[in-house]
């Protein structure tokens, strides 16, 4: 049984806890290797190591970080297809869709590429008589990032990228239920170039997580995942004095005008529900049709749904693997089975697609008629399911978003831009997208939701990931006018 070890000092090390947990191949169901799970111990050394090649770190020139990050850049290209593939057998996703994460995840690598422009200060001469002022941005030291199962090459990008770039160290601790992508993200890291120490992974559970949020060496904690585990992260992390961006949950509506074009919309629908397994947190998981809309959305989307092929992320053909759990494939399944308890009508039953016998697949089912106190409505599904409901008008639709408590991504659909317009002002989410389904900003931008989809004030990655990974200093300085110096300093005197 292949075994998957930390990380530390840019080398493989074995965890001594005696603590592992499985690692599925999702599409089979069975177990393709055993992780080592962090002790304190295991994770306070990884700290260490980052805590000592900080010193160094933060005094390498902007030029030499890079260059470094050019060259991993270059290293992640030339080793695309080895990167997805490890998705596809750990996480499950088929090729388009781990090709699709991967290209996501170096947009931020080449974002970092330009960290001498974006750690450029302001400066004010003369701010008074002989007094300049400027402000700095300086590293905060040790940084860590706990990242999710469903994006395990990108998330941690978003994350490390930037980190490193500003002159920090980075502690990474990926979920143990697909881990071995940072390993050779960190293979990589080392080609490039990136001294010892510089970026560590220890693999863990709740133990590692915990020693993270309260070891006092780390200076800032990043986070993607539920938004319980979210909140838990932000109060824990904070009340021990550190930085924290703590991205949660989400319940992304697609709204659907009379307008629009249904045929785009429903193309939108399902590529946006159902990718990925509907394990991403940007996935649409409600539509909501406007007025008479409905009908015609609705049966465009039914009638799409057996071209969805599911299978292994190993056959190309497919467009939709296994969810990561068997535990998870049940748990998504009960919002079917629990439906129509409820009122829901569930028009497309993934429970008895045509599915391999193995693994953890579910396929793609959609629930018409939800209403809001729905169980498939108020949480988060993360999973293939898309829920539809009604409503008569703009208002309507907008007040229904508004309301629920997360507050990650919306979209709309119309071939109005006055609506569109009026749409981006009134909706209360972080992430708006206008005939794009899956809104998530390029890379020199940020990403992050409203409500309880974000704890804390910061956003992921792009200008607020730099803010994030930064302190200001501000510096006011005041220098002997060299006419009036005793000394002579070569400039002529004047009485």
């Amino acid at each position: 049984m292949r075994t998957i070890d930390h990380w530390i000092d840019n080398d493989l090390v074995p965890s001594t806890s005696g603590n592992t947990a499985p690692v599925f191949n999702p599409a089979t169901g069975e177990q393709q290797a055993v992780v080592g799970l962090a002790s304190v111990a295991e994770v306070d050394a990884a700290v260490a190591s980052a805590k000592a090649a900080a010193v160094e770190w933060r005094k390498s020139s902007l030029s030499k970080r890079a260059a470094i990050m050019f060259k991993f850049h270059q290293l992640v290209e030339e080793n695309r297809d080895k990167i997805a593939e490890l998705v596809s057998i750990e996480h499950g996703k088929v090729p388009s869709d781990a090709a699709g994460e991967l290209a996501r995840g170096i947009e931020n690598i080449e974002f970092a590429c330009g960290i001498p422009q974006l750690l450029k200060g302001g400066y004010s001469e003369q701010a008074a008589t002989g007094i300049d002022v400027y402000n700095i941005k300086q590293p905060l030291g040790v940084v860590a990032g706990i990242t999710p199962f469903n994006f395990p090459a990108m998330v941690p990008m978003w994350m490390f990228a930037n980190a490193i770039a500003c002159g920090n160290t980075f502690v990474l601790k990926p979920s143990e239920k697909d881990p071995s992508v940072t390993l050779f993200l960190a293979e990589l890291l080392k080609q490039a170039g990136l001294p010892d120490g510089v970026f560590n992974v220890v693999q863990g559970d709740k133990v590692a997580v915990d020693r993270i949020l309260e070891h006092p060496d780390i200076s800032a904690v990043s986070f993607v995942g539920s938004t319980p585990i979210a909140k838990y992260i932000y109060s824990t992390g904070t009340a021990n004095g550190k930085r924290v961006q703590a991205l949660g949950g989400a319940k992304n509506h697609m709204v659907v005008l009379p307008d629009a074009d249904i045929d785009m919309a429903a193309d939108a629908a399902v590529s946006a529900g159902y990718g990925s397994a509907g394990e991403r947190c940007m996935a649409i998981s409600v539509v909501v049709t406007v007025g008479d809309a409905h009908d015609r959305l609705v049966e465009a989307i039914r009638d799409r749904l057996p071209q969805v092929k599911v299978g292994p992320g190993t056959d190309p053909a497919n467009d939709m693997g296994p969810l990561i759990t068997a535990e998870h494939r049940d748990k998504v399944a009960s919002y079917l089975e629990g439906a129509p308890g409820e009122g829901a009508t569930v028009l497309v039953d993934g429970r008895t697609a045509d599915l391999p016998e193995q693994g953890f697949f579910l396929g793609a089912s959609l629930i018409d008629d939800v209403k809001p106190g729905m169980r498939c409505y108020e949480e988060e599904i993360f999973g293939p399911v898309l829920s539809v409901m009604r409503v008569d008008t703009y208002e309507e639709a907008v007040d229904l978003i508004n309301r629920h408590q997360y507050g990650n991504g919306t979209a709309i659909f119309t071939r109005d831009g006055g609506a569109a317009r009026q749409f981006q002002f009134d909706i209360q989410v972080g992430m708006v997208g206008i005939n794009v389904p899956i809104p998530v900003p390029v890379a020199y931008y940020s990403f992050g939701g409203w409500k309880n989809s974000l704890f804390g004030d910061s956003n992921m990655y792009g200008p607020a990931g730099i803010e994030f990974y930064t302190r200001t200093k501000t510096v006011t300085s005041r220098w002997p006018d060299p006419s009036t110096s005793s000394v002579d300093l070569g400039f002529p005197q004047t009485r």
